[in-house]
């Protein structure tokens, strides 16, 4: 069982964090004001007190899914909110993968405390503008040790709570960070974030069968669920060598743009030729910008990864407004 932050725990406000709480046996999470049940019996609806008008100011929502782990959604995420912001938009991320919450060590935000206003949690901003929000369950945690160890029915009542409660603000794209698969915790955040507008995917796959097979069940969820594809990214497809700039396709190459062209949604091509065709090439520079927490778009301009990210961030701009009008 994951331990919430508590009393004295770092960055903890006793005044207005939300995240001081206690748990008490019956696994109801006790804030200062109000309390949230995530316990296997809890109702799986939205809690009685949400704020129903804290999503009313997002004019879109992105959801980046896939159906293999492994495949960098979080680093899509992560650059597509920084690529967006570079193009003057104000961005909200909502890490919905309650076991792998990495997105606050990519954007240098590890323990940060959330709290409380008077519309709910209040998300933890990510640079001095305020263009970036951003909402995990890693905030929550006693510890970065901690494995949240939680069944299904807890997972859905966070993930909702987190839809309604988090005061978002005024945001032109929300982009929501899922967990691989199309299990319990996909279902509930799509019909939590339904009712708010038209919602759209994101997916994410490598260039190999194996990962294709897998985001092909992806598109099939999507299409089950009513989502409208945005557009598929192919993430780690090929390496350029720093020396001789020569490409080497290590998961093979172009199974993300036959997979779109099959399935009939945009492939998130570069508008000019280039060895990487619209996909993200595995880069060592992009790495370290995040295992340092680093803004990847303003800092590495020269990098080979960058033309792929800012070229499906344009793609976004152009094609999401139309797609979920």
């Amino acid at each position: 069982m994951a331990t919430l932050r508590g009393r004295g725990g770092p960055g903890v406000s006793s005044r207005t964090c939300y995240a001081h709480r206690r748990e008490d046996p019956g696994g109801v999470v006790r804030g200062p004001q109000r309390a949230m049940a995530v316990g296997p019996g809890a109702a799986l609806g939205v809690a009685s007190d949400a704020e129903p008008g804290n999503l009313a100011g997002v004019r879109h929502i992105l959801l980046v899914l896939s159906g293999k782990g492994g495949v960098g959604k979080s680093t899509i995420s992560t650059e597509l909110a920084l690529a967006l912001r570079h193009a003057g938009k104000k961005v909200g991320i909502l890490d919905v993968d309650l076991c792998g919450p990495s997105i606050p060590r990519m954007l240098r935000a590890q323990g940060r405390a959330v709290h409380q206003c008077d519309s709910g949690w209040v998300p933890v901003f990510v640079d001095q503008e305020q263009s970036i929000s951003l909402m995990s369950v890693g905030f929550l945690l006693e510890s970065p040790d901690e494995a949240v160890v939680w069944r299904g029915p807890k997972k859905n009542v966070l993930i909702k709570q987190f839809v309604s409660d988090v005061a978002w603000g005024q945001l032109d794209y929300l982009v929501v960070d899922t967990p691989p698969g199309t299990s319990d915790e996909h279902m509930a955040a799509v019909e939590a974030l339904r009712p708010y507008g038209p919602l759209g995917a994101l997916v994410v796959t490598t260039p190999q069968a194996v990962s294709v097979g897998d985001v092909r069940r992806e598109l099939t969820f999507c299409r089950k669920t009513g989502l409208q594809v945005v557009g598929i990214v192919e993430n780690m497809s090929g390496f350029v060598c720093p020396h001789c700039t020569e490409c080497t396709n290590v998961f093979s190459q172009g199974g993300g743009a036959e997979l779109a062209r099959l399935a009939g949604v945009p492939f998130l091509a570069r508008p000019l030729p280039s060895p990487f065709a619209g996909s993200v090439p595995l880069d060592p520079e992009l790495t370290r910008s995040l295992e340092e927490g680093r803004d990847f778009i303003r800092d590495f301009p020269q990098s080979p990864a960058f033309p792929a990210l800012s070229s499906i961030a344009q793609k976004v701009l152009s094609e999401a407004p139309a797609r979920l009008s």
